[in-house]
């Protein structure tokens, strides 16, 4: 079968339309077999990384998060134990077996050196590889795409969206399927209840007055909240139909093995409010996210998931303690997410700040003491196998550095 009509039973099969960026997008089929893939996932608005990878053995944790703090490992609903310093939320509970098999490994402390706590400022420099440099026009990913030693001439690069995001944008093609997951998520409100309130409030008294008056604060701040999460969206699907996505993206690499990068974003990270322990909005997200990667283990299969890395970021972490709403506000540091055959996973990696007052940035956030460029250029030498130089043009301004990540 041809790969366009193969790309057209796909797309037809799934209800999705396909859509071809530049002539040159799809390349001839490689016959020497599976290159190494790399699979980039942006979780756009800055997820909660204290509550993914979590810090249980710091008092001050729970201490900053009365809560939303996610019980320690051996109580009921507890965090499910790492490595005795660090637990996984437990609706991450399907990544588990990778982490025991050591293929799933995180770097906490992780982020940005540039100071921002814009979502359009912090995505940017995530997306463009060049944190702090605003006319920076094309993005890391297709940088990276440049330097492949592609077979025959050609790279192939599958982008899961609406629209063309700047980490992929550039002189490589790219090909974009629509995503199946629904758009940015909204702050749930409870009408029925609102609506009773409204009633037993709408006397001339001064408490109905100051009911009204407190209504009409909060009416204008869920408004900036809703706007600040749609500009965090950028317009990327929620993660519920990640996992399909995945699976989609699984079939095309196993009829096509040449497709070398593929890209995902994932919105609804935002949790200013309600933010949740156990259950809440960011837990009802980590489920579908966790689903999504156990569908890439199973669906790249074996020898696929051998060749494959998959690396999780986001544009910045979330305030070390709670705020009044229930949730957490814009951060620095956070956790980056790092799995795949090649990985050498079971482990936390970075140097851990811990949340000690004095070690807060700007007396608030986790510090950033891993740029997440050294994680990146770590997989592209070990695993892409671009060599210094290569990897100096995809990071024009970063500090030659890496981690023991992969496997040798």
């Amino acid at each position: 079968m041809r790969r366009r009509d193969f790309l057209r039973s796909v797309t037809a099969l799934s209800g999705l339309a396909f859509v071809r960026i530049g002539s040159q997008a799809w390349a001839a089929q490689n016959p020497n077999g599976a290159p190494q893939r790399l699979v980039v996932v942006l979780l756009r608005g800055a997820i909660d990384g204290l509550n993914v990878v979590i810090p249980y053995t710091e008092k001050t944790y729970y201490a900053m998060r009365p809560t939303i703090a996610v019980p320690p490992p051996g109580r009921e609903n507890g965090a499910l134990d790492l490595d005795r310093q660090f637990a996984l939320h437990p609706q991450l509970a399907p990544l588990m077996p990778m982490w025991k098999e050591r293929s799933l490994a995180f770097v906490h402390a992780c982020g940005s050196p540039a100071e921002t706590r814009s979502h359009f400022e912090g995505q940017a420099n995530v997306e463009s590889g060049t944190p702090g440099v605003k006319i920076t026009s094309d993005g890391w990913l297709n940088r990276t795409l440049a330097a492949l030693p592609a077979p025959h001439g050609a790279t192939e690069a599958v982008n899961f969206g609406p629209t063309m995001p700047l980490i992929l944008r550039g002189a490589m093609p790219v090909a974009s399927l629509p995503s199946a997951g629904g758009g940015g998520g909204k702050i749930a409100a409870p009408p029925l209840i609102h609506a009773g309130f409204d009633t037993m409030y709408s006397g001339t008294d001064s408490l109905s007055a100051a009911y009204r008056e407190g209504q009409s604060a909060h009416s204008r701040l869920m408004s900036d909240l809703e706007q600040d999460m749609s500009e965090a969206a950028a317009g990327a699907p929620s993660p519920v139909g990640f996992a399909q996505d995945a699976a989609h993206f699984c079939q095309l690499v196993r009829k096509d093995p040449t497709v070398q990068v593929g890209f995902f974003a994932l919105s609804g990270w935002d949790t200013h409010v309600r933010e949740g322990s156990i259950q809440g909005a960011l837990p009802y997200h980590l489920r579908q996210l966790a689903q999504g990667f156990a569908e890439f283990r199973s669906g790249l299969g074996e020898k696929g998931y051998a060749n494959t890395v998959i690396l999780v970021v986001s544009e910045f972490g979330r305030t070390a303690r709670e705020n009044g709403n229930a949730g957490t506000d814009h951060g620095h540091g956070n956790a980056m997410w790092v799995m795949g055959g090649p990985v050498r996973g079971g482990k936390v990696y970075g140097q851990w700040p811990t949340l000690a007052e004095e070690h807060l940035y700007q007396g608030r956030d986790l510090a950033v003491t891993t740029d997440f460029r050294t994680v990146i250029a770590s997989v592209l030498t070990g695993h892409m196998k671009l060599s210094p130089t290569a990897v100096a043009k995809v990071f024009p301004n970063a500090t030659a550095s890496t981690l023991p990540i992969l496997n040798a």
